[in-house]
């Protein structure tokens, strides 16, 4: 038995590609044709969607707010009062590069600070006083209940 070898290169085992099409007019109009319509159907069904949560937005963000209200404010009145630090920092800052205004500032707490001594904490009876004037304080801010 002799076997035949066959060369794989030869013209017999040679194959072409075959493209078929819809349309003899425009090769290829079928192909691009069912793939514009399904993109445009799916950027309908996007354009749907995105209208849809548009339109539910108020109800969506009315709902958030309304179950996490607290935490909001909470979180709303902290970033403010970094704001306000950050801002009362940067204009002390200024004011310190001010020439002689630095050292007039620090005079006039040291004025107050003495005046503020010798009216309140020299004597027992002002003593007195400031403890009458911080209790009918505190139960302004607290109510006459509050005891702290």
């Amino acid at each position: 038995m002799e076997s035949e070898v066959q060369d794989i290169n030869s013209p017999e085992y040679k194959t072409e590609t075959v493209s078929v099409t819809m349309n003899n007019e425009d090769p290829g109009s079928f192909a691009t044709t069912a793939s514009t319509s399904t993109t445009n159907e799916q950027l309908k069904q996007v354009g749907e969607k995105i209208s849809e949560f548009l339109s539910d937005l108020p109800e969506y963000l009315t709902d958030f707010f309304g179950e996490y209200r607290r935490p909001i404010i909470t979180v709303a009145l902290v970033i403010g009062a970094l704001i306000a630090v950050k801002l009362l920092l940067a204009i002390l800052d200024a004011i310190n590069d001010i020439p002689l205004l630095s050292p007039l500032f620090e005079l006039v707490g040291m004025g107050y600070t003495a005046w503020f001594v010798y009216r309140y904490i020299w004597k027992a009876e002002n003593r007195q006083e400031l403890t009458n004037d911080f209790n009918s304080l505190k139960e302004q801010v607290l109510g006459k209940s509050g005891s702290i």
